[in-house]
């Protein structure tokens, strides 16, 4: 049966509606060559798409897919085979019906539009509405307009590799709860969404739920799990138990929020326990546990430690900070204004952040290629692809390195990457002396072994808490650090990244039995942007 298409022009936009419950099997227009619109490279036109182009390529890229011809609707994207096989499934594996598509206010060659339509399933059915865009572009061989077909198209969560798909869950519901018992939503705390859906899908069956019927978006690995966009039936939560403490959760929550690309971890270091991991991202990529980011002088932690643990110096003996170091032809300098100082002790060095002091260090017998990686690796736990935290995670990067970058790496740039997660453990390695590998969940519901390390000498970690201590107190800390009592330690830290007018802000800090850190890209220095995150965390947590 033929059904009915509308497409009705109003101010400027355009909305596709088709007549009857189903979908259409015809194509809405048949001027394409039989070789799915080629044409020949001299007659390919050049240059933008213009506002007609854009327009027609819209409403009959919108009408197919409306009717649910996935070929013809597809025929006028860039990526026929991807946008064609999307499309059926959105029509097969989501069922998906009732689409109405309403385009936007076009701005240029950037197409708006919205969705409104029904997910269908076994006798059930719930209403569906998003927003999603996509860009017209000039085909490069055929120069028609086209659809830059991305799989965010289809659905703004959707990234490449993922799907649209409704049935039984793939794993039951839970309902987190704190370390108190307080349930913990992504309504009440966005930071979590990403959080909540990879604990539901590891522990989801664990914590004895049963799945309800949902569209969700299917990831491209198994491991990743699944995001619910629609729930058509509810399934019976489980309960859930974490470490989180929902008034850490707040403060690192609200804090965040006030600089964007920024997320914070906070840990208790007499256990290990996570309190809180927030993000502000545009995107549900949880950068706290995941994210890959030179760290900058944060580093310097670990660095401190390896000279100490190596005799190279201690708190109280030389490093000298000079203007400029070379290292294997590469000059290292300070941040401006930092005056050079000849006579500095590494405690000196370490709460001014001399990039220098540490350079000219990392060149002093015992030291090799390797030494800041066997600090890393055997004493922080650091870069051994073993930590299980409860849900995925990224353990830092800190490889031995050769030339320029051995030196790089000493202050936080080079090949050393980490994220939030792994320095507040490294904070919390520092002040007890002892490595406990963070989790998110009880050590009963982990598979597997926790990740070991060494730790500190108690002479190394009382020489770290006594930089720290100045660091937050009288050194390039003690402004983000002020009023928060004299139990504290702090180390800034600024990344610089090619290609960003403004470096990454880091910042770790402690105070009592809490130990965090942040990022924040293109904060600018560390104490600018990432450390009012971390100041503001420990201002309101108590472990």
């Amino acid at each position: 049966m033929r059904k009915r298409v509308k497409s009705v022009i109003v101010g400027g936009v355009f909305a596709v509606m088709v007549g009857g419950a189903g979908y259409g099997t015809y194509n809405v227009v048949n001027a394409l060559n039989d070789d799915g619109g080629s044409a020949s490279p001299a007659a390919a036109r050049k240059g933008p798409p213009d506002a007609k182009e854009v327009r027609d390529t819209a409403r009959t890229f919108l009408t197919a897919w409306a009717k649910g011809d996935a070929d013809t609707a597809a025929v006028y994207t860039n990526d026929q085979e991807s946008a064609a096989r999307a499309l059926t499934g959105y029509r097969e594996d989501a069922h998906i019906r009732r689409v109405r598509l309403t385009a936007g206010r076009i701005d240029g060659t950037h197409v708006p539009f919205s969705v409104r339509a029904t997910v269908s399933y076994e006798g059930t059915s719930k209403s569906l509405a998003y927003e999603s865009s996509f860009e017209v572009v000039r085909g490069r061989t055929t120069g028609r307009p086209l659809v830059d077909w991305e799989a965010s198209v289809l659905h703004p969560r959707l990234h490449d590799g993922e799907s649209l798909e409704t049935g039984e869950a793939a794993a039951p519901p839970i309902r987190a709860v704190d370390r108190d018992g307080r349930v913990l939503t992504a309504d009440a705390y966005p930071s979590l969404a990403p959080v909540l859906a990879d604990l539901r899908s590891a522990y989801g069956e664990k914590a004895g739920g049963r799945p309800g019927i949902e569209l969700y978006v299917k990831r491209a690995s198994e491991d990743a799990g699944t995001t619910t966009l629609l729930t058509l039936a509810k399934g019976r939560p489980g309960t859930l138990p974490t470490t989180l403490s929902a008034a850490a959760q707040r403060a690192a929550e609200d804090a965040v929020a006030r600089h964007p690309d920024s997320s914070a971890v906070a840990v208790k270091p007499s256990t290990g326990e996570v309190l809180a991991v927030a993000n502000h991202r545009e995107d549900d990529f949880n950068a706290a546990f995941q994210g890959k980011l030179a760290p900058g002088s944060t580093m310097k932690i670990v660095t401190a430690a390896m000279l100490i643990d190596k005799g190279v110096t201690t708190a109280g003996g030389p490093a000298p900070c000079p203007s400029t170091a070379t290292w294997q032809s590469q000059t290292f300098t300070n941040l401006t204004g930092l005056a050079p100082d000849d006579g500095a002790t590494l405690a000196d060095s370490f709460a001014r952040s001399c990039n220098t002091a540490f350079v000219k260090l990392v060149d002093e017998k015992p030291l090799t290629d390797a030494s800041l990686t066997e600090e890393a690796r055997d004493n922080f736990g650091l870069g051994r692809g073993d930590w299980r935290t409860g849900i995925r995670s990224a353990d830092g990067s800190v490889p031995a390195s050769t030339g320029p970058d051995r030196a790089a790496n000493a202050i936080g740039q080079g090949r050393v990457q980490l994220n939030p997660l792994n320095l507040a453990s490294v904070t919390a390695t520092a002040m007890t002396g002892a490595f406990r590998q963070p989790v998110l969940v009880p050590k009963s519901f982990i598979d597997g072994e926790l990740a070991t390390a060494r730790g500190l000498s108690g002479t190394t970690s009382a020489q770290l808490r006594q930089m720290m201590r100045r660091t937050a107190l009288s050194g390039t800390g003690a402004r983000a650090m002020a009023g928060l009592g004299p139990d504290v330690g702090a180390k800034t830290g600024s990344a610089e990244v090619d290609g960003q007018k403004k470096p990454n802000s880091w910042f770790t800090g402690y105070r009592g039995d809490v130990a965090a850190a942040a990022v924040a890209q293109e904060g600018g220095h560390g104490g600018d942007t990432a450390g009012p995150i971390v100041a503001a965390i420990l201002r309101a947590t108590r472990a």
